[in-house]
Formats: C-alpha cells, sequence, structure tokens
C-alpha cells in the first residue's frame, strides 16, 4: 500500500507524507479511514518509527489527518486547497512524463478536454 524507496535522496519522512497524499487523492483512502498505528507502519516499512511520527505530525499540522487519543490517526475531510495543489502535482508529473516520451501538447490538450466533457465539468478548454 506504501511505497517507500530506502535508496532514495528524499527523507523517508516525505515519502510517507507523499504517499498518504496520493493515496487519498486516487480514492484508495477516504475521509475517515484509519492509517495504521506509527509502530505497525514502521515495522511494516522497516522503518523507525520516529520517522513514521514525524510524517504524522506533518499530516496532522497540514490538515491532512487528525488524531484521536487511544484511537489512531485518520484522514480528515479533504480541505480544498491542500488537496488541490496534491492534485496538480500529481498532473505535472504526469505531464512531464508525456512530454518525456514525445507525446505532443495538442494531444495532451485534446485529451484534457475530452475528460472535462466526458465528466461534465464544463466547456472546452
Amino acid at each position: 500500500m506504501f511505497s517507500i524507496d530506502l535508496t532514495s535522496r528524499i527523507p523517508i519522512y516525505e515519502q510517507i507524507y507523499e504517499n498518504i497524499i496520493s493515496l487519498i487523492v486516487k480514492g484508495t483512502l477516504a475521509e475517515n479511514d484509519q492509517l495504521p498505528s506509527v509502530r505497525a507502519f514502521a515495522k511494516d516499512a522497516g522503518v523507525n518509527p520516529n520517522t513514521v511520527a514525524k510524517a504524522y505530525q506533518e499530516l496532522e499540522r497540514t490538515g491532512i489527518i487528525y488524531s484521536v487519543p487511544g484511537r489512531g490517526s485518520f484522514i480528515a475531510k479533504p480541505d480544498s486547497s491542500v488537496f488541490q495543489n496534491a492534485v496538480l502535482t500529481e498532473f505535472d508529473n504526469a505531464a512531464m512524463a508525456c512530454a518525456d516520451r514525445g507525446i505532443d501538447k495538442q494531444v495532451l490538450a485534446e485529451h484534457l478536454d475530452n475528460i472535462y466533457t466526458k465528466h461534465g465539468k464544463g466547456e472546452k478548454l
């Protein structure tokens, strides 16, 4: 469920933070879903519990999760600005991957127009 690259230059707590946001954006984690305990997460991922605690603290500080004493950590109600930034970051990554593979900008624009038209989200761009 969580992907951590122990050889990456990105700190592990940031990877955990980004992974959880990504799972929320993709719909894998929803409002009020419970996250694994710090100890369980650390054991499963093979990382230090302090690292997981740091990621959870940052997620709570930014309003992504909330804690209930004695019960654990849960996904908070999505705050539009936090989740919009996360979705746009994922979009940017996908668009850059398309550009790296030579997909034409016009093809991407048409594809985006089709998505918006299909989902009734507005006029073509």
